[in-house]
């Protein structure tokens, strides 16, 4: 409706201006004798301005007179193309003015006038491998799935445009939410090009979602060949993947393959958390017990974690709180100023009722880095040198609101989650996750971070008329 307003009111005014010189050209005084043959003509200003436009004109027809002449002569001659060439040549020109403006036009965000202009370019042009191009992109930026969608199914009818075509529905799958569909059509358009950078990305990222570790892989493989992806990454997201598959094959009730691919994943990146873990079970059950604390001891060495402590406890579960003691010294030897390592020595004294010791260990932790992990286990030190309940409860109270230490938090959109993952809960980002603090005001607590008596046994004595939450806490240290 605008356009054709706009387009109104131009004719209007260029009417108008016309008119106006004419009108000015005719009060003009003067003009030009012409002399043909010994007769004269006399012509006013005006025209004069005619008969140079109709003269324009004359030579502008006679030269496409005489290009027709040529392809009649040419024809004659036998060349039996010669005329419909000459016609092709003007709807050509006439069709690759329109694409020209319709890629403009798209270029520019003016997705209607594309689309206006590729219809134009299809009338004249026998090129529909680019005409329905710029009428799928055109449609799309209009938001015309359907017109796109069917534009991009043409597409498919030529080896020369397939990729394009797959693509296209591809991203209208995926933005109508249809993942299995998109699957299948991120493999089509992967195996049609194995190297193009966003489809082996889309690909990736619908394989983990729909937990298809073994095809991520071989998708992640094919990223490093055509080198669109860093050897270091590579390793470390496919031990993500090999970590994955092993826990999918662990659900499956195959131990033995299970173990295998969890050993694999720790192999590829010794400092991934929980391949490391699974890893040292595997072991465990395997009847290796030096392998599994050699393979926890390396990755608390490089990130010092709950749950790998958790795992070297399981190595000997049954020794008294003193052995333990002395053989979690092989694990922490190397940290023994990382908080971590002080809150694992504070539960181990803790459990060996050696409550002073306990103290030593955090004494300056719960001053310069106090967390409610740490503020609970001073807790549990109160109550078993038997101070008074209301020191315990003070302890209690400064762990209610004090901020809750590293946890498993996704780079991307900063969303928490109780456990690790290969792919975001929230924003569905592969290989995100980061041990690390939370932004402060956030209160969630992994099950990782349980506290370590929970496997070694401590029984600290209950206390009376401790608030419920404080009781909560403070039963995390049983």
């Amino acid at each position: 409706m605008l356009w054709s307003l706009i387009k109104i009111t131009a004719f209007i005014l260029i009417v108008t201006a016309l008119t106006y010189g004419a009108t000015m050209l005719y009060e003009v005084d003067g003009g030009a004798t012409i002399a043909v043959a010994g007769i004269e003509f006399r012509l006013t200003t005006l025209e004069m301005v005619f008969l140079l436009v109709a003269l324009v004109a004359l030579v502008w027809l006679g030269l496409r007179l005489l290009a027709f002449l040529v392809a009649t002569y040419h024809f004659l001659n036998g060349d039996e193309t010669a005329i419909s060439r000459y016609f092709d040549r003007n709807r050509e020109r006439k069709g690759y003015e329109a694409l020209s403006e319709g890629m403009m036009a798209l270029a520019s965000g003016e997705g209607h006038l594309a689309m206006t202009k590729a219809a134009r370019a299809e009338k004249y042009l026998n090129q529909p491998q680019l005409t329905n191009l710029l009428t799928a992109q055109a449609a799309e930026m209009t938001g015309d799935r359907r017109k796109a969608e069917e534009t991009y199914k043409k597409l498919l009818a030529d080896d020369r445009t397939r990729f394009v075509g797959v693509r296209g529905i591809m991203k209208q799958k995926l933005a109508e939410g249809d993942t299995d569909l998109a699957l299948k059509l991120a493999k089509k358009a992967f195996a049609l090009k194995p190297k193009h950078p966003e489809t082996q990305d889309v690909l990736l990222q619908l394989q983990a979602d729909k937990a298809d570790w073994k095809g991520a892989r071989e998708t992640l493989g094919a990223k490093l060949r055509s080198g669109t992806l860093p050897r270091d990454v590579h390793k470390r997201r496919d031990a993500v993947l090999a970590l994955s598959e092993a826990r999918d094959i662990l659900d499956d009730g195959n131990s033995i393959e299970a173990r295998e691919a969890a050993i694999e994943a720790n192999r590829l990146s010794p400092d991934l958390i929980p391949a490391a873990v699974m890893a040292a079970r595997s072991y465990i059950a395997q009847g290796s017990p030096r392998y599994a604390s050699r393979v926890l001891v390396k990755t608390w060495t490089a990130q010092p974690h709950p749950d790998i402590a958790t795992a070297f406890a399981e190595i000997v579960p049954d020794e008294t709180p003193e052995a333990r003691l002395k053989r979690f010294k092989t694990l922490t030897k190397a940290t023994s100023d990382h908080p971590e390592t002080k809150m694992l020595m504070a539960e181990l004294h803790i459990a060996a009722e050696d409550f002073p010791s306990a103290r030593r260990d955090i004494a300056d932790l719960v001053d310069t880095d106090p967390t409610a992990r740490s503020l609970a286990l001073m807790a549990a030190i109160e109550r078993g040198v038997g101070a008074d309940d209301f020191v315990v409860r003070g302890w209690l109270t400064r762990a209610l609101t004090a901020p809750r230490g590293p946890q498993w938090i996704c780079d991307k959109c900063q969303h928490i989650h109780p456990q690790w993952g290969p792919v975001c809960q929230n924003c569905g980002a592969f290989d995100t996750m980061s041990w690390k603090r939370p932004p402060a005001g956030e209160v969630s607590m992994p099950a990782g971070t349980e506290m370590l008596p929970l496997i070694v046994g401590a029984q600290p004595a209950p206390a009376d008329a401790l608030p419920d939450d404080a009781e909560t806490i403070i039963d995390d240290t049983k």
